[in-house]
């Protein structure tokens, strides 16, 4: 007999994109039903089983726990060290490093929580961090705790969670500076109401940045010492690099229900090589130096290409992804400078490309495009 899906269950297959905590509820659970190491206050892992969930692994009872990062395991453990202590964490790399990944699968190991999240832009203000008001209620009845409206800064610091505060370096320096009294005092003034809030134990910040984007705000010297500094490096090597994009893509292509094969590991492997030549300005066998275009080339626009290939393979193709399905998103991803990088893209094409044996269809596809 079939069993009938819970209305949660059914909910959960509609959502375009399930937080960590509800796509991974089933290793967090295991985890920590088998977890007998100790726990920081209010953490629902101990800091092993959250480098476990994290990294991937295999438990005792022979339940295996799925790799969510791919990289140095040091730099992992260094990270959730900080997070134990009473120092905020900053995810500093390039675009495309895994920093908002990285940080979402670490809120949602220690408080099973990632939804408390600060999006950084040119226009975040002060009350994104610290709290805002219900204008109606407070006309209505004056400033009182009912008429404030907490921050997912506050609440974390109410509830001792993770807050996450994505692109820092794109909030105004006189913003940014909000957090230095949370960070050193963990206490949020509430001077409207000659109050405070204090951190609960547990209560930690992560934030990630990035110093490649445009309109990037550097962080004062007060602020940098109070956190503790992790640099996410792009992928070592290739195969690793391969790894991480082929999980990735199958994990989107599960939740966007592609009706297509799940793309074949050369067409990954083309895609990435691509994409580490043109970032590193050499080709493989290191025989031939490239001229680099003005984007990052990045883990994440590798997987971005291959995700818009498969859908033009499901749906205007035959089901299997080819060279002319991802040419379009490949172009796209290097050109993003119309007259400098449209340069170094046909140079690239014309000597490596070209003569590269197994790669005429990617030449003649991305040639037609280009």
């Amino acid at each position: 007999m079939t069993k009938k899906p819970t209305q949660t269950e059914t909910e959960s297959t509609q959502l375009l994109r399930e937080h960590a905590e509800q796509q991974f509820a089933e290793e967090l659970s295991e985890l920590a039903r088998t977890d007998e190491r100790p726990r920081p206050p209010n953490w629902k892992l101990s800091p092993w089983a959250v480098a476990t969930y994290v990294l991937g692994g295999t438990l005792d009872n022979g339940f295996v726990v799925t790799p969510k990062y791919i990289g140095n395991r040091r730099l992992v453990e260094i990270a959730i060290a900080t997070l134990a202590t009473d120092r905020a964490l900053l995810l500093l790399g390039v675009p495309g490093t895994a920093k908002t990944w990285l940080a979402e699968h670490l809120s949602a190991a220690v408080t099973n929580d990632s939804t408390l999240l600060v999006q950084g832009t040119a226009g975040t203000s002060e009350e994104s961090i610290r709290y805002g008001w219900n204008y109606a209620r407070l006309l209505a009845e004056g400033p009182s705790r009912k008429a404030l409206v907490p921050s997912p800064m506050m609440r974390a610091m109410e509830e001792g969670k993770i807050a996450r505060v994505e692109e820092l370096t794109r909030i105004p320096a006189e913003v940014q500076d909000t957090l230095i009294t949370i960070l050193s005092e963990k206490t949020l003034p509430i001077p409207e109401l000659g109050e405070e809030v204090q951190a609960v134990k547990g209560f930690n910040v992560i934030a990630t940045a990035n110093n490649r984007d445009k309109g990037v705000n550097e962080l004062s010297s007060a602020l940098k010492r109070r956190f503790n500094t992790v640099v996410l490096p792009v992928p070592a090597t290739a195969e690793e690099e391969v790894e991480i994009v082929e999980r990735r893509v199958a994990q989107l292509g599960r939740a966007l229900e592609f009706p297509v094969e799940a793309p074949a590991l050369a067409e990954i492997r083309r895609v990435v090589t691509v994409f580490r030549e043109l970032r590193n300005g050499v080709t493989e066998d290191g025989k031939t130096k490239l001229k680099t275009p003005t984007g990052t080339m990045s883990t994440a626009e590798a997987i971005s290409v291959l995700n818009s290939g498969l859908a033009l393979a499901a749906h205007f193709g035959n089901g299997r992804l080819q060279a002319h399905d991802i040419a379009s998103s490949l172009v796209g991803a290097v050109v993003k400078d119309p007259v400098q990088d449209r340069v170094v893209w046909l140079e690239y094409l014309e000597t490596v490309v070209k003569e590269r044996q197994g790669w005429k269809d990617v030449y003649r596809a991305c040639r037609e495009i280009s």
